[in-house]
């Protein structure tokens, strides 16, 4: 999750499931972390939109109504598939640091910290990765897909169990903010489940760009251009900068002015008989992608779901990615990435690394030019280590066409102060830079962070097999892994592998400063049998055990295409996830 991880949540909120039926439609479907978010999806497909308008109306209303994991104005990486075209698109959802920022100026500033707060704010990208993926492949208006966030906003909504028990965990860093303490405390307290929450300055900042779309005539591109000009050009960018001018924060009205997302094909790689594809270099999404390389042509099956040697082989496969990921991931306009990490000659060179035997620690990275399984020495281990995952959700959508939108939006609203005029926090993504100048993701200004949300999607003979994705910070790669195995490798339907027991490892560097690592570390669901767990202890791993149902691993949600073209939506118990399906 973000800074001051260490001290967050400790437990899980009580959880106790309910019998979840699978949802199925022969039309479409949508899943997604908040059931008012699925239903403003489900409500934009009943209206005749296509996959693209509805996975926007349902990325902004997680900002509105999922405000704890996700904001208006925070990160959003958008993957976008085409049926007509066979064609999908990346949209990079992150923004990067204001142009003033610099590791100096964190030493000279802030104590080498990247302290909460306006400190840590890069740009946002939420509002014009939304508008860009709905100008180039929607067919609605910005004020279609949003008027159900307008309305959630404007006149409240009743907060969720999930939601309640975030927002009560952290009042106290709603307290550090001023502007905060009016909106995300209700008297000074926090929100019960089932109080109103009620967003006044949001709902009329979503009002705004409605309005700069309707004067801009034209085309419907024309008004969505417009509508996210305001946002970044308008009374909303002065808004933002002039509070970062009084609060002595980074960000200036020409940081935003000048930002634009990129767009781009998604990443592909193979694993069997499924192409798996994944946003760039810039987030994590790649580590899924080498993770799927280095257990291509294994037999999975033979190993037993959930065995000691089935989840030592994901947990120790995992490690090797994260390695690379910490050796090479960054932004690609300042660091060169090599483009081999993703060969599946290099896969097959790391993964005789996995042995019967766990790395006590994270192992060194490869060289995929050379094809050289290691280079240099495993990371030095630093004290304590993360276990919190708090500051993202998720949403998958397949219409009745076969287009499929698959985004992770994120942002939680306890780690960055409320910008009056705005109504939301503003993007505090820049605690996942470092501050070591020999690191891939160093803080620079113009730079983004690398990014830990990072949506996925799968195919199979040549169509769309599955949107997939999770909230969870460094855990999402590994759930997401887990969930498509389950279905794939051991045929579970899509809501039986999306709440079987999961782990994760978590001996790496934190992608969120300070960057905790606890060498060795697995986390495991108490429902995992005992049995499994000694197993994995006696194979050299740091076996910790989650309770069961834990939201720290994951909330995946998911929509699978059967050959027959019924839509099988997934959802995850461990947060307050929805399925929608017709």
């Amino acid at each position: 999750m973000s800074l001051d991880s260490v001290t967050t949540q400790t437990t899980a909120p009580p959880y106790a499931p309910t019998s979840i039926s699978q949802v199925l439609g022969a039309h479409w479907a949508v899943a997604a972390g908040h059931a008012l978010a699925s239903q403003a999806a489900a409500t934009v497909l009943a209206s005749g939109g296509n996959a693209i308008d509805a996975g926007v109306a349902a990325g902004i209303c997680l900002g509105v109504v999922h405000c704890d994991m996700v904001s208006v104005a925070g990160v959003a990486p958008i993957l976008v598939h085409l049926a007509a075209t066979g064609q999908t698109w990346q949209v990079s959802g992150v923004g990067p640091y204001p142009r003033s920022v610099s590791p100096e100026w964190f030493r000279e500033r802030h104590g080498g910290q990247i302290p909460p707060g306006l400190p840590r704010t890069v740009v946002p990208a939420a509002p014009d990765a939304w508008c860009t993926a709905l100008e180039r492949w929607g067919t609605m208006s910005f004020a279609d897909v949003a008027a159900a966030s307008i309305e959630h906003a404007d006149r409240g909504f009743p907060v969720s169990a999930f939601t309640a028990y975030q927002m009560t965990s952290n009042a106290d860093k709603y307290r550090r903010f001023p502007t905060s303490i009016p909106i995300y405390l209700k008297n000074g307290q926090p929100f019960r489940t089932g109080d109103l929450l009620v967003q006044k300055e949001l709902a009329e900042t979503l009002r705004r760009m409605a309005r700069a779309e309707a004067k801009a005539g034209g085309s419907r591109a024309a008004g969505v251009r417009a509508a996210r000009d305001e946002f970044y050009r308008g009374e909303t960018a002065k808004r933002i900068a002039e509070f970062h001018r009084a609060e002595g924060g980074a960000m200036t009205l020409a940081d935003l002015a000048n930002f634009s997302v990129e767009v781009g094909p998604a990443l592909r790689t193979t694993f069997g008989a499924y192409e798996i594809a994944a946003c760039g270099f810039w987030c994590q999404g790649p580590a899924l992608l080498q993770a799927f390389n280095m257990l291509d042509g294994l037999d999975l099956k033979a190993l037993g779901h959930n065995s000691p040697r089935y989840v030592h082989r994901l947990i120790e496969t995992i490690k090797l990615a994260f390695a690379d990921r910490d050796a090479y991931y960054g932004d690609p306009r300042f660091v060169k990435v090599p483009e081999a990490l993703l060969s599946k000659a290099y896969a097959e060179v790391r993964r005789t690394l996995v042995s019967d035997r766990a790395w006590a620690e994270m192992p060194p990275p490869g060289d995929p030019v050379t094809r050289t399984a290691t280079i240099g020495r495993p990371a030095a281990a630093v004290a304590g280590g993360s276990g919190e995952s708090l500051d993202t959700s998720y949403v998958a959508v397949v219409d009745g066409q076969g287009n499929g939108f698959s985004a992770t939006p994120s942002d939680p609203n306890v780690d960055s102060p409320l910008v009056p005029g705005v109504g939301c926090v503003v993007s505090p993504r820049g605690s996942q830079g470092w501050l070591d100048p020999g690191h891939p993701s160093v803080v620079a200004g113009g730079k983004r962070p690398r990014l830990t949300p990072a949506p996925a999607m799968a195919f199979t003979g040549g169509r769309l097999f599955m949107p997939f994705g999770t909230p969870g910070g460094d855990v999402q790669q590994q759930a997401m892994l887990q969930v498509f195995l389950n279905t794939t490798v051991f045929g579970m339907p899509m809501q039986q592998a999306i709440e079987a027991p999961r782990f994760a490892s978590r001996s790496f560097p934190d992608s969120f400063w300070p960057h905790a690592y606890a060498p060795g570390k697995a986390e495991v669901e108490g429902r995992v049998p005992r049995e499994t767990r000694d197993a994995l202890t006696a194979m050299g791993h740091e076996v910790a055990v989650w309770p069961d149902w834990e939201w720290r691993a994951g909330a995946v949600c998911a929509v699978k295409v059967a050959d027959d073209g019924s839509r099988w939506a997934g959802v995850d118990p461990r947060r307050s996830s929805h399925a929608i399906a017709y």
